[in-house]
Parts: structure tokens; sequence; C-alpha cells
């Protein structure tokens, strides 16, 4: 018999995907420097100017369109070959999947997509050259739903998260890689991972992290920090 596949499941943040050249949020010259975070990110702000918020979302996913996934997304989605890979991602781009993880769950929406502004679980992707939305936009199902990013906004629920917690109780090993451990709930994931479990953390400038056990800190960016991660557990 086969012997079953370690489940490895990560958690990403926007590290990961810095070096493929997206704009960071929290980072010196991020955007919420260049844009007031409640007017593009809640609830309260959609409310209040829809227009500006489907135009932030236009850019970003124009710029989404510019970029590629870079070596860190390649080799998560190569120990697939290996491992059985889950990707909890803080990310709403879609570098996982174009880099071929096949199993990734968003936890705060994804770009790429729209939903019904009235049904979350209604929603539709976008694709080039067909990317951008206004608060006319309709659903093409011809029911006349009216749509907006699906983007987890500040204020409202996270729906993946309970999924996402359930994900890393049955991890083997637990990688959490290019996030600040400040937003939650994703930060909280940690909590739920079994006793015993290998954790590793990559990030340049990592939190801190007291009090975590079994906790190896690879204090380097995604994509050398992956090299090394991936040359341990394929020798282990």
């Amino acid at each position: 018999m086969n012997e079953k596949r370690k489940k490895i499941v990560f958690s990403t943040g926007a590290g990961v995907s810095a070096e493929s050249g997206i704009t960071t949020f929290r980072d010196a010259g991020g955007l919420w420097e260049q844009y007031p975070v409640m007017q593009v990110a809640s609830a309260e702000g959609f409310a209040a100017d829809p227009e500006l918020v489907h135009r932030f979302y236009n850019e970003r996913r124009r710029q989404l369109l510019t970029v590629q996934p870079n070596e860190a997304h390649r080799i998560i989605a190569d120990l697939q070959r290996d491992f059985d890979v889950e990707v909890i991602t803080q990310n709403v781009d879609d570098l996982h999947e174009r880099a071929g993880s096949e199993k990734v769950l968003h936890l705060h929406g994804e770009l790429m997509k729209l939903r019904d502004i009235d049904d979350p679980d209604y929603t539709e992707t976008l694709t080039p050259p067909d990317i951008e939305s206004t608060p006319a936009t309709l659903s093409r199902d011809g029911k006349g739903r009216h749509m907006r990013p699906h983007i987890v906004f500040f204020g409202e629920a996270v729906p993946n998260i309970e999924p996402a917690i359930d994900l890393v109780r049955e991890a083997d090993i637990f990688v959490v890689i290019g996030t600040s451990l400040n937003v939650y709930p994703a930060a909280g994931l940690l909590q739920f991972v079994r006793p015993g479990t290998p954790i590793y953390y990559i990030d340049p400038n990592p939190a801190a992290t007291p009090g975590v056990p079994d906790l190896t800190v690879l204090r380097e960016p995604a994509t050398s920090g992956m090299r090394h991660l991936a040359e341990k557990l394929r020798n282990h």
C-alpha cells in the first residue's frame, strides 16, 4: 500500500505576492497610504461611494494582469507532487491558482470575481479584457442582479474562516508565509494547529510569536524561504 501523503497547509499573506510586484496594503508606501482604507475596503465605504470602490478594484485588477506568479507560488504548487497541499490565503489575487495550486481557499475574497450584492453565494468570474465593473454592472445570468467586488470588506464576516480552521486542524505541517499576524481572524489560525505539529513561519520581518510550540522561523523573503523549506521537507 502507498503511504498516506502528509498534509501541508499553507497560510499565506501579502508577502508571498509582494515579490511578484503586487502592491501590499500595510507596508510603507502601501495602498493604505494612497487610499483611506475605510473608503475603499469597508461596508460603510461601499455604501457611501460605490463608484469609488468599483474604480479602486478595477485598478487592482489591471495591476494583477501585469504580474506573474513568483518562485514561492510555484514551489508551493510543485509540492503537490509529494504532499497533500492546501493553501489558505488572505490574498485576493489569483497567483496561487495561476502557479498551479489546485486547492486554494480565499479568506478575504477574490479580485477577479464579482458577487451579487444581496446574495454572497452568487459569483461570476471576470476574464480579460472584460475586467471592470461599476455600480451599474448587472449579472450575466439575465436576472438583473446588481454586482459588487467579491471582496470581504472590513465590517463583514469572513465566511471561509470555519473551513480554514478545519484544514488547519488536519495539518501534518503548517506553514505561515508573508503575513504580519495582525489581521484577524486569519492570525488566529495558529491556535488550531494540533499539538506536536511542526510550524514554519517565513517572513523577512517576522512578528513576535511568543509561546508558539514547535515553531521554526525562516527570516527570509517568500521565494528564498520556500526554496529552503521545500529542500528541508523533501529531505525528511
